[in-house]
């Protein structure tokens, strides 16, 4: 099949591209640039240069493929201090909703299938599938792909793991890393029980191309392979890798990052891993953090 990524260059968008032209899928991606798209190319996927603002462009490029990957999303707030984060934030989940709705609006009255992205925040501790995102989420991405499900159009949701990893991460993990070498100690919340899921970015590709040629049946999948590690575990190995303490902190040690850092988003997957028959393969996450190659950004 045709497939049009969104996020084609970014950390699980280019692993999904990756994925689908091994499998023997064509694949257009969007690109900011030219010169960001040059490992697309090299691969054999078409390239369209654009941004989520260009909605025209979206559009016609949706409307020409058999379906649609949605995974790009303004992560601008990651770089921004204090408040302006969360105004940062608030303002790419509104462009976000928009452009699902564009890509959505291409397909309605056909049947092609799309493909958005979503996380865990603000869900349950120990989610499935079945559950119903959280209403007071500021973004919107599921929320926005069971409208245009209710309207006819198949559009699902894969929910990723709060830590994507692998080499070359910019992620969330790194927000850490930066923090523990800036304040000298790796830190926890409270008793640093609270859990995060894990999922290898190329694992996580893969649940996107199998749900695609699936036809999408369901309304989300789950991109988790590690379901529930200890958030002091994740900074235990941060802090071995740096050589430093390893301790509680207060919510106020992580700054705009408090909430994600005491969050608890641990999720199942069983109902991916069986209707799927997907079975991750990479590392998980506490071995990957535990190399050397993980610290050198």
């Amino acid at each position: 099949m045709h497939v049009f990524v969104t996020g084609a260059t970014g950390w699980v968008g280019a692993a999904i591209v990756d994925d689908l032209l091994r499998a023997g899928h064509r694949v257009t991606g969007l690109a900011r640039s030219m010169e960001k798209a040059e490992h697309l190319v090299a691969a054999g996927a078409k390239v369209i240069q654009g941004s989520l603002d260009d909605l025209d462009v979206l559009r016609e490029a949706a409307s020409a493929a058999d379906a649609v990957v949605h995974t790009a999303f303004n992560h601008d707030f990651i770089h921004s201090a204090g408040n302006h984060s969360f105004t940062k934030f608030l303002e790419s989940a509104a462009q976000d909703q928009r452009v699902i709705e564009i890509l959505g609006g291409a397909f309605e009255g056909s049947s092609p299938p799309l493909l958005v992205t979503s996380g865990l925040s603000g869900l349950p501790r120990g989610v499935t599938e079945m559950d119903l995102p959280n209403p007071a989420s500021p973004r919107k991405s599921e929320a926005a792909a069971r409208t245009l499900a209710a309207r006819g159009v198949r559009a699902a949701t894969v929910r990723l793991a709060p830590s994507v990893h692998g080499i070359g991460d910019y992620g969330f993990v790194p927000v850490l890393v930066k923090l523990a070498r800036a304040t000298g100690v790796s830190a926890y919340v409270d008793e640093g029980q609270n859990c995060w899921s894990g999922v290898h970015r190329l694992d996580a590709a893969r649940v996107y191309r199998l749900a695609l040629e699936q036809g999408v049946t369901e309304p989300v999948y789950h991109a988790v392979a590690d379901e529930a590690v200890p958030f002091e575990e994740i900074a235990a190995v941060i802090g071995r890798q740096l050589n430093l303490p390893v301790e509680a902190r207060p919510r106020e040690h992580f700054g705009w990052f408090a909430t994600m850092a005491g969050a608890d988003m641990a999720a199942s997957s069983a109902h991916t891993r069986t209707l799927l028959d997907w079975q991750p393969s990479g590392p998980g996450l506490l071995a990957d953090l535990d190399q050397p190659g993980y610290y050198t950004r």
